[in-house]
């Protein structure tokens, strides 16, 4: 994944950094969640955590995007990126899944369609 000038990667901000602090930067020029696409995923990271699943996370809003990142431990890297990019909101979709390895899972239009491929309890097991 590349990044823009002046830009890092969301993952390497944690730990408290000023480059990554969101009072340091004008709020008028960064992407962000709207509180119902925050509250959607928080009920997911919720019960993600209830069921042992994940256990830390970080949000960044920067230039271009916002990411939601994921972690299993406040140690590593993120286990998935939840982010949104408006500037596909009319080919792909804004929204996207990333895993740990850069694999976009799933991308779309609508944030719920995008976050079942993470919602295990929705999963099919057998027929």
């Amino acid at each position: 994944m590349t990044f823009g000038p002046g830009e890092t990667d969301p993952s390497e901000l944690r730990g408290g950094d000023a480059t990554g602090s969101v009072a340091a930067v004008a709020p008028g020029n960064r992407v962000t969640f709207d509180r119902r696409e925050l509250d959607r995923i928080l009920n997911l990271y919720g019960r993600m955590v209830a069921a042992g699943e994940w256990r830390d996370y970080a949000i960044d809003f920067l230039k271009d995007r916002a990411v939601f990142s994921v972690f299993r431990r406040a140690s590593e890297v993120p286990i998935y990126r939840i982010e949104k990019n408006p500037r596909l909101a009319r080919r792909q979709g804004a929204y996207s899944v990333v895993s740990a390895s850069g694999l976009i899972m799933r991308r779309g239009h609508e944030l719920d369609r995008v976050l079942r491929v993470l919602d295990t309890s929705l999963r099919l097991v057998a027929v």
